[in-house]
This record gives structure tokens, C-alpha cells and sequence, in this order.
């Protein structure tokens, strides 16, 4: 990782290399940690932060939903993101706010503890997302099984719920997959290691409720909308695993992946073999509204 501008901590920009916590905070041990994984596109205009609000919002309600006593507003939050940004001097980024709760008192407990704020940003590159938007993803469903709303709160995006997410992930990869798929405990599509997944068949786009423990993402309600906003429509309904590999085409949204093409789950491929022609023309309908292109959706972005 290249180390770009500053790193802002509990209000105040700090030089990357000096951004460091204690090896005693309790987000260390006990994965008591929030964050949220937003981005800045360089558009014809300036650079813009894509629907920052919701994510600053989303940030707060998994704060809550793990009793983090957050020291500062949701202003004060959004302004930070802003700051931080301006200081990279970076035109398109990734950004990372993390809550955690810090050092002080070690033991399961963390509500004794400071809750501490960092804000990072850093060079956004494809990466693992490459072969979803050209040449489309190889999937393996997981043997892991998704962890539900039963044993800790989902629509949280914490910390905690990415370990169970690192070990499907890992599993593909060390299969020769890209991506993996994960089920919940009825054997119900979730989503992916870190995505959210749509198929198509006969033209009807599909996408799993929430309810069947996926995060509630925000590229996610993006793309429903874009869809919606030009004439379609997405059916939210219980996916089983025969329904992947009957799939036309499949998809996948999420901040780092954007909209992502899946074109082989497990051995089988997926209706061509291709990118379906669906997935690619809303791969250009949501560049078009993250560069500012369609005004329709303008008010998503916030100018730097």
C-alpha cells in the first residue's frame, strides 16, 4: 500500500506512518470493531464521494447495534471523510472509517473502553475484482456456512462477521476459484465473501432478501434502484443452489466490486460462459451514475 496524505484519528490528521494503536486494544482481541468501505470516483466535475450519507449512516447503526457511544456527530464524521480525502490528494480512492473500541480495560467486556474513530483512505486498484468485470468470475459455493442474525447482528458491517467471510474467501482461492459463495443455514444463497448476488433467468433479475443474511449493501440498493429508475424491476426471493447454476447470468454488487460478472459456480458454467449482456449493460449504467453522467442520480454524489 502506497502511504498517501495523512490519516485522521479521533479528530485529528496524523501522518500514515504514525496512525498506530496499542497492542492492548480490545478491537485487537475481541474483534469489538465497525467500518464501512466507501469510494471516490474522479468525475468530469471533481472528485466524488458516492452516496456518503448512507454510509455514514450505516456506520452509526452498527455502531449501535454494538453499543459504541460514538463522541462524535454524523456532521462531524462526513466532514472528517471529506478532510481526509482533500489531504490524500489522491482524485479517486477507497475510504475506510473504522470504530473500534480502544485500550484500556482487557476482558471480554468493552464498554469501559474509549470508542476510537480512524479514517484512511488509500489508491483504489481492482485487484480480486478484475476477472468480474472482464472476463467474469469463477465461484465455488463454500463449505462455510454464513452466520446469521441468531448469533450476532448482520446488518452490522463489523469486524467480526469478515472472519467467517476470510475463511470462504480463502477456501476459494486455495481451490482455484476467485470468489466464493455462501449459504446460510437453511442452504439459501446469503451472498458473497463480500458482495451481494443477483442472477438473471429469462430476463428476470433475482436477488436473495435480506432476510436470508446478507448486508444491507448499499451498491446493492444502488443497482435495484438504477434498475428500477429504467423500466425494470428485481424480485427479492429465497435463491437455492440449483437456481445459481440454471442462472442466464449472474452478477455481483458491492463497493470494491461494483457490478461483477460470474460466469463459472463450481464446475458448471453459467448460461454462455460469458458476461451476460444484462450484467453488462448495467456495469455501464452504474459508471455512468458513480462518474456523474446520469443527472438522475446526481444527488448521490458529494463534490470534494
Amino acid at each position: 500500500m502506497q502511504e498517501v496524505g495523512k490519516i485522521w484519528m479521533n479528530g485529528k490528521l496524523v501522518p500514515f506512518k504514525d496512525a498506530k494503536v496499542h497492542v492492548l486494544t480490545h478491537a485487537l482481541h475481541y474483534s469489538t470493531s465497525i467500518f464501512e468501505g466507501i469510494r471516490c470516483y474522479n468525475t468530469s466535475k471533481s472528485s466524488a464521494i458516492f452516496r456518503l450519507p448512507e454510509h455514514v449512516d450505516r456506520l452509526f447503526k452498527s455502531a449501535k447495534l454494538y453499543s459504541m457511544k460514538m463522541q462524535f456527530s454524523k456532521k462531524e464524521i462526513s466532514d472528517a471523510i471529506i478532510k481526509t480525502v482533500i489531504a490524500s490528494g489522491l482524485k479517486e480512492c477507497y475510504i475506510r472509517p473504522l470504530v473500534y473500541y480502544g485500550y484500556g480495560t482487557m476482558g471480554l467486556t468493552p464498554t469501559q473502553n474509549k470508542v476510537d474513530v480512524s479514517i484512511a483512505c488509500w489508491e483504489w486498484k481492482m485487484g480480486e475484482s478484475k476477472a468480474g468485470k472482464f472476463s467474469g468470475a469463477k465461484c465455488k459455493v463454500s463449505s462455510w456456512i454464513k452466520i446469521d442474525s441468531r448469533s450476532q447482528p448482520m446488518q452490522a458491517k463489523a469486524a467480526s462477521n469478515y472472519a467467517n467471510a476470510a475463511l470462504a474467501r480463502m477456501e476459494a482461492l486455495d481451490n482455484g476459484y476467485d470468489e466464493a459463495i455462501m449459504l446460510n443455514n437453511q442452504g439459501k444463497i446469503a451472498e458473497g465473501s463480500a458482495e451481494n448476488i443477483f442472477i438473471v433467468k429469462d430476463g428476470i433479475i433475482q436477488t436473495p432478501p435480506l432476510s436470508a443474511g446478507g448486508l444491507e449493501g448499499i451498491t446493492r440498493d444502488s443497482v435495484i434502484q438504477v434498475i428500477e429508475q429504467n423500466g425494470g424491476f428485481v424480485i427479492e426471493r429465497d435463491l437455492e443452489r440449483d437456481d445459481l447454476y440454471s442462472a442466464d447470468e449472474i452478477f455481483m454488487t458491492g463497493t470494491a466490486a461494483e457490478v461483477k460478472s460470474v460466469t463459472q459456480i463450481d464446475k458448471v458454467k453459467i448460461g454462455s460462459g460469458k458476461m451476460g449482456k444484462i450484467t453488462q449493460a448495467l456495469q455501464k449504467s452504474f459508471s455512468d451514475v458513480t462518474l456523474g453522467k446520469d443527472e438522475r442520480f446526481l444527488s448521490w454524489l458529494t463534490f470534494v
